[in-house]
């Protein structure tokens, strides 16, 4: 059980029909960012808190576990874990494509890849973003290839900070699932208003990239991991818990397909916050009823395929938008988008993710650190070298016989 307070009266559930469903999710959750990105889908953007949902819910039912195994968090192990998933893929990606870019690409998407690549590396790039004042609707893609990174840098803030507050809330506490509960709740209520309060309806970046205004997505899930959510879904009688999973299934669906862009009316006034609350009942609800209709459909293979190559696709996909000649309207340009972005994804997923995460023993203990420290220092050289590469721009020419 993920915490102490968990009811002994929940059914168990076992890794492999949680592992199907959840990844059936982010399966959906990436297929909806890709078919937003090729202008298939005007909701396909709700992907993004989808895949903060689900975040938020697996790493508190990770660190509920521990709490309940041994009384506190490893943050050492638990960072560890998060650097061995997250990093190999990143590092590759800056590399290949931002040399790449720099090296080959057009002046202008040269010098904005540089300027994005370091703050990518620190997990910065939505704040990095905000201060260059970078409209995330009306520039989106035209000369940035990371900057749909704002969202790892989000999810990566939130790995940061929240394993600490969890580990402050459990210690010496019975009762660490409640108190993880409340504290979710109150700051996800926060985030919400102040989402609602700082939101611009003409240029609403501010509010979709900031990590304090996007964090209720993330917290809603967590709170959906804890011990008394979980244990008031296993009371639920009869066939409830397999209708709300549909209902809340359907509330997603509908979203995706009818919502008419990223600036839908109330989209930043509660829209947001209500789909994450049903993307977490949903998570929640697919965990406790492994074997309900929804759950099993979620756990068809392409669905699955998908979810498990989801985080390399998310990182793929748009550099092979921006570069590839073509765009939305046109049926060959997104079949080979969606081509070379999944052929990308699936070679990064077994020749880079999966190693290290699973076999590289060398990327655990102090070799692991080191390797870390060598990686996050090659690419800072990278970075410095290449500014020293990239040609300076040509002068501004101003025809002064047209100023009369």
């Amino acid at each position: 059980m993920p915490a102490t307070t968990h009811s002994a009266a929940a059914p168990p559930v076992t890794s492999t029909n949680r592992s199907a469903a959840l990844d059936g999710l982010r399966g959906v959750a990436v297929l909806g960012v890709l078919a937003f990105h090729t202008g298939l889908l005007p909701g396909g953007f709700l992907g993004v808190d989808l895949f903060f949902a689900l975040s938020g819910y697996l790493i508190t039912d990770l660190l509920l576990r521990e709490v309940a195994a041994t009384g506190t968090v490893s943050l050492r192990a638990f960072w560890g874990r998060r650097t061995r998933r997250l990093l190999p893929a990143t590092a590759v990606l800056l590399l290949v494509t931002g040399a790449g870019t720099v090296l080959f690409g057009p002046p202008d998407l040269a010098r904005s890849t540089l300027s994005d690549g370091p703050w990518v590396q620190l997990n910065l790039q939505n704040w990095h973003l905000l201060a260059e004042s970078a409209s995330y609707w009306d520039r989106f893609g035209q000369q940035r290839v990371f900057e749909h990174l704002w969202s790892v840098a989000v999810e990566e803030q939130f790995y940061l900070a929240w394993p600490l507050l969890v580990v402050l809330l459990a210690r010496g506490a019975d009762r660490a699932g409640s108190r993880v509960l409340l504290a979710a709740a109150l700051l996800s209520l926060g985030s919400v208003v102040l989402m609602a309060v700082l939101a611009d309806p003409v240029d609403p970046t501010r509010v979709h990239t900031g990590t304090d205004t996007r964090a209720f997505s993330l917290l809603v899930g967590a709170a959906a991991a804890t011990g008394p959510v979980r244990a008031f879904l296993a009371r639920l009688p009869g066939r409830w818990p397999g209708g709300s999973a549909a209902a809340a299934a359907a509330g997603i669906a509908a979203a995706l397909l009818l919502v008419d862009g990223e600036r839908a009316p109330l989209l930043f006034t509660g829209g947001l916050a209500l789909f994450s609350v049903a993307a977490a009942l949903l998570i929640a609800l697919c965990v406790q009823a492994p074997r309900s209709w929804v759950a099993r459909l979620l756990a068809v293979r392409p669905l699955t395929g998908a979810g498990r190559i989801s985080y390399a696709l998310y990182l793929w996909h748009w550099p092979v938008i921006v570069l590839l000649p073509g765009g939305p309207g046109d049926p060959l340009w997104t079949v080979t988008v969606c081509a070379v972005s999944v052929g990308a994804a699936i070679l990064s997923t077994v020749l880079v993710e999966d190693p290290v995460r699973f076999r590289a023993g060398w990327a655990r203990g102090r070799s692991g650190l080191a390797a870390v420290v060598t990686v996050t220092i090659g690419l800072a050289v990278l970075w410095a070298v290449l500014w020293v590469v990239l040609p300076a721009p040509p002068p501004v020419v101003v025809d002064v016989s047209r100023l009369g």
